[in-house]
């Protein structure tokens, strides 16, 4: 196994600079007050939503930068958590919208119109131990070792050339059946988005499938076909794609029996 390295002071202002440049074209700052990402008080959200990203590239957490003293914010991890935490900010609209500007601002330019992009709809399963205070935390087939394992049902949209692959949109669901829950449930208001995100966990991921390219046609993204496996290609959402989103399919039909025909419309037909 090898070690990784870590991240020299030159490199660390590399990448700093590159994440400037980045946010100035395609105006993250801007984006993030419409997704109400902002706070009344105190350091900016977007200092902080600048410092989490660096994170990515960094060679060490948050966590990690406290307890070795490489910690250097001027706001603290209270302020952070406070941040991730806040139930008004929209971070599905923040995905959606800033990989549309990437791939209608930069991406599509680098190839020719011919060339046959598409939705790609997949789910896999997201593993929690235990779960028993996980909210809406359920017992989910996981179709790879066929077996029901706790978790949530990971249900992504991404946009492909054939070359590039951006996701787009991100649900967990659980289960609606009542002895297949394991979390807790929680009340909110009906009018609230963390309302509406918990209504769409327990909903059918064909349905939930449906309404995220809603979602991504609506913010900007296009595609001349979508993508999926066998678990989605039901022959009426099919035609729920195409006469709603008026997108074409590429799938592998599900194998089905057919229905039977009664005796009395055999002789009658």
């Amino acid at each position: 196994m090898t070690s990784i390295t870590q991240i020299s002071e030159n490199e660390q202002r590399e990448i700093e600079g590159t994440l400037k440049k980045f946010f100035t074209y395609y105006r993250v700052r801007e984006l993030l007050k419409v997704c109400r990402a902002e706070k009344q008080k105190g350091h900016s959200a977007f200092q902080i939503f600048r410092y989490l990203l660096c994170l990515v590239f960094c060679d060490r957490s948050m966590y990690m930068q406290i307890m070795t003293g490489r910690y250097s914010e001027v706001f603290g991890k209270n302020t952070v958590y406070r941040f991730l935490n806040s139930a008004r900010t929209n971070w599905e609209r923040l995905t959606c919208t800033l990989s549309a500007r990437i791939i209608n601002g930069s991406i599509r330019r680098l190839t020719s119109k011919d060339r046959q992009d598409v939705f790609i709809i997949d789910d896999s399963l997201f593993k929690r131990t235990g779960g028993k205070k996980t909210e809406l935390c359920s017992r989910v087939f996981d179709h790879v070792s066929m077996k029901y394992k706790r978790g949530f049902r990971l249900l992504t949209l991404a946009w492909s050339d054939g070359n590039s692959l951006f996701p787009i949109l991100g649900r967990l669901l659980g289960s609606s059946k009542a002895h297949n829950m394991v979390g807790v449930t929680k009340q909110f208001d009906q009018r609230s988005l963390a309302a509406k995100r918990r209504k769409q966990a327990l909903s059918k991921a064909t349905d939930v499938m449906l309404d995220m390219l809603k979602t991504a046609l609506k913010t900007g993204h296009s595609a001349k076909n979508v993508l999926f496996d066998t678990w989605f290609s039901n022959p009426k959402d099919i035609i729920r794609i195409h006469n709603e989103c008026e997108l074409n399919t590429i799938a592998m039909i599900k194998k089905s029996t057919p229905p039977r025909c009664s005796m009395n419309s055999t002789e009658n037909g």
